[in-house]
């Protein structure tokens, strides 16, 4: 199948753009400051050690007298939105989560205690502990008294609606297998030279294990994937409706058929190394790549020089005009996507270097399956027009790296038509990853190049011991960092990038997603030396609710765009969320004793100074 037959009118392609070759940033600093032991910030409520020019808050001149601080150990100000009730509560839950019998076995806990108490006593006690620690409610009503409360402390909300199916590991399975093999996959049995990566493995199907922090979707039918696209229109609406310049998340694999994103990833790859194989041809690298200029031309000399095929054959690979000032040849466009008629199995076609030719991925699509990876980004469509309308921003959350390069590449696509006036599409960066600070340089290039606004959220991320146990059982480069030491530098290795664009042009946004302290302590250092007010709304910071109000309330209190992710549902149906709050509190509090610490000497002020009985005002 020649080039001309599969997209008769290609016009601009860029490498780095369309594909995500991995490139460095000319226009901000690529040096990146290794955080030495010596050179963390101190636990004292400091940010900056010595006088600076700027006030964070004000914009105005400091003296030499004045330091900028926000104090995360003043615990009246870290609490004054609890009750000494909820703060014995946090303590209680946090407590539970050390123990690694009531952590591992929770949720057939939580099942015996359903059939001992009953369910309204069940219900009655998950409120009063997990759920009520965790989630905000059962409904877009229930919920707005805690969103209102957060809001009057100055700490604004993400929500999120956290029901999950509860199937068992075989259900699981089932529906993964179902919905990411292909009937051409099924007829091939195996002999269709598809990269292992990118397929479907039984014993991985089910992909809620070994995941902490993130919901997990399982495709069922495209009626599922309607109902998951109004349940997120009902979080833009009831984010819009509870505070200005809320968030509101979705998940890729709840829109769609997840076999697209394992095609749609495994053609941006190889597309990727190709054009690194052309540029490394042609001695480019780095920015190089962007900044060439590449003519059809050149570009047919390089791939017969390469050995690729006869000039009559590579002719046929390339049609249409010239190639743009930037970069080569653009197969996507949004509104082409969502448009009916634009088949999407015409752009899952890989080069084969062999031939000469353009090949199809698989070698037939289904109607079906056509209409499927259709509805995907219509619903995406949808989602991002609903939340441009209702002024939310809508924030993209990662997913495995076997379907994340279609997720980040499609996002990327919906920013650059809706992010033009201001940013209303956030993906997400997951540091954890070794590619994680090429994949956010690259994205950032774009955005300052093509004029639109950058969004990002910045997470360690969710997967880590599904990621490696998968990469090592079935053979392919382990995509995670080393250790953690490793996943902390990238992040702030991520992060000073974004915040040095912000410094140069205003046009890039973050949201630091975050419960480090050194991380957010980090933040508004490099906030400081570069004069970034939080009062201009691009630095944002983001805890999940019930955990890290130490860091969350004093930075809202200080001026600081702050969110909660505020997760909300039934109780028996955010049971699987709740089990995964469980584990991650475990580690989180073995290692670190500090948040119970505060909670204590909080309420032993309260006792000493007869508050007991405080309750917020706002």
């Amino acid at each position: 199948m020649s080039y001309s037959k599969v997209i008769p009118a290609l016009a601009r392609v860029k490498p780095g753009q369309l594909f995500g070759t991995r490139l460095r940033s000319t226009a901000a600093s690529t040096q990146h400051k290794e955080l030495k032991t010596e050179d963390r910030l101190d636990p004292s409520c400091t940010i900056v050690e010595k006088p600076c020019d700027v006030d964070l808050f004000s914009g105005k001149p400091h003296t030499d007298s004045q330091k900028i601080s926000v104090d995360f150990d003043n615990t009246q100000e870290a609490y004054k939105s609890k009750d000494t009730l909820e703060l014995l509560r946090s303590l209680l839950v946090f407590k539970l989560c050390t123990f690694d019998f009531l952590v591992d076995k929770n949720k057939e806990l939580m099942d015996l205690s359903k059939k001992v108490f009953g369910q309204r006593l069940f219900e009655k006690l998950m409120k009063m502990t997990f759920y009520g620690q965790f989630v905000a409610g059962e409904d877009q009503n229930s919920i707005k008294p805690l969103i209102e409360k957060n809001q009057a402390f100055g700490v604004g909300s993400v929500l999120d609606y956290s029901v999950e199916e509860d199937l068992t590991q075989e259900e699981a399975e089932k529906k993964e297998m179902d919905s990411c093999v292909s009937e051409a996959e099924k007829e091939s049995h195996g002999m269709d030279h598809r990269e292992k990566k990118y397929k479907a493995h039984r014993q991985f199907g089910d992909r809620r294990g070994g995941v902490i922090s993130a919901r997990t979707y399982f495709y069922a039918d495209e009626a599922k994937c309607d109902h998951h696209m109004e349940t997120f229109i009902n979080c833009i609406k009831a984010s819009a409706g509870s505070s200005v310049d809320g968030f509101s998340a979705i998940k890729m694999t709840a829109l769609g058929r997840p076999q697209f994103l394992l095609q749609f990833s495994e053609v941006l790859v190889k597309w990727r190394r190709f054009f690194n194989l052309l540029a490394a041809h042609q001695g480019k690298d780095g920015m190089a790549v962007l900044e060439q200029k590449l003519e059809l031309q050149q570009l047919q000399d390089s791939l017969i020089k390469l050995g690729v095929g006869a000039k009559s054959d590579v002719e046929n690979w390339f049609t249409g005009e010239k190639l743009g000032s930037s970069g080569t040849i653009d197969l996507l466009d949004w509104n082409s996507l969502i448009n009916d008629r634009t088949k999407i199995s015409n752009l899952l076609v890989i080069p084969n270097m062999e031939s000469g030719h353009l090949e199809p991925l698989l070698s037939k699509f289904t109607d079906e399956e056509e209409k499927q990876m259709k509805r995907m980004l219509q619903r995406m469509d949808v989602l991002a027009k609903h939340a441009v309308e209702n002024g939310v921003r809508l924030m993209v959350d990662a997913e495995q790296t076997y379907f994340q390069p279609a997720i980040s590449r499609l996002t990327l696509e919906m920013q650059r038509i809706f992010n033009r006036e201001k940013p209303n599409i956030f993906n997400t960066y997951q540091c954890y990853l070794k590619e994680a600070y090429d994949n956010v340089s690259v994205d950032v290039e774009l955005s300052r190049r093509e004029g639109w606004y950058f969004g990002a959220k910045l997470v360690r991320g969710a997967y880590m011991s599904q990621e490696r146990s998968r990469a090592a059982e079935i053979g392919y480069e382990d995509p995670i960092n080393p250790d953690y030491e490793a996943t902390n530098r990238m992040y702030h290795k991520c992060l000073e990038y974004i915040l040095e664009e912000i410094n140069l042009n205003r046009m890039a946004n973050v949201m630091v997603a975050s419960h480090n302290e050194d991380t957010v302590k980090f933040t508004l250092e490099k906030m400081n030396e570069m004069s970034l007010s939080p009062t201009e709304n691009k630095v944002y910071f983001g805890q999940l609710l019930g955990m890290c109000d130490q860091i969350s309330f004093p930075l809202g209190q200080a001026g600081f765009p702050v969110y909660k992710y505020v997760p909300y549902g039934p109780v028996n149906e955010v049971i699987p969320y709740l089990s995964r709050r469980a584990q991650e509190n475990r580690g989180f509090m073995k290692g670190s004793k500090r948040e119970r610490s505060l909670l204590w000497k909080e309420i032993q002020r309260r006792l000493f100074n007869g508050q007991l009985l405080y309750r917020p005002a706002y």
